[in-house]
């Protein structure tokens, strides 16, 4: 049974970052991809940040491009998201995901398993 556990969630003022961390297990990383969402109260989740566990491949949203970093420790089995120069509108829950699909999918509807989430608040 495929596991993924967030954290590194919490407050912060505008311009300032963060680190979230996921911690995958049940899982052969060598085969999936890995992504990072996010939903907002009243909205939908979307799309963040995707990364291929072999080949390093990237694929990020406009909005976060330039700021936001994933990356993944395969000793560590953990995919990381770096946040830095936060923008009040970065404010949501952040959930990790995984997709066995070819490709970094932006959809949710691709990634079959999911965190629970971490809370991620950015003040002005």
């Amino acid at each position: 049974q495929v596991q993924l556990v967030e954290s590194g969630g919490g407050l912060v003022q505008a311009g300032g970052s963060l680190r979230l961390s996921c911690v995958v297990s049940g899982l052969t990383f060598s085969s999936y991809t890995m992504g990072w969402f996010r939903q907002a109260p009243g909205k939908e989740r979307e799309f963040v940040a995707g990364i291929s566990w072999r080949g390093g491949y990237t694929r990020y949203a406009d909005s976060v491009k330039g700021r936001f970093t994933i990356s993944t420790d395969n000793a560590k089995n953990t995919v990381y998201l770096q946040m830095n120069n936060l923008k009040p509108e970065d404010t949501a829950v952040y959930y990790c995901a995984v997709s066995r699909l070819q490709g970094i999918a932006a959809t949710t509807s691709a990634y079959a398993d999911w965190g629970q989430g971490t809370q991620v608040t950015v003040s002005s």
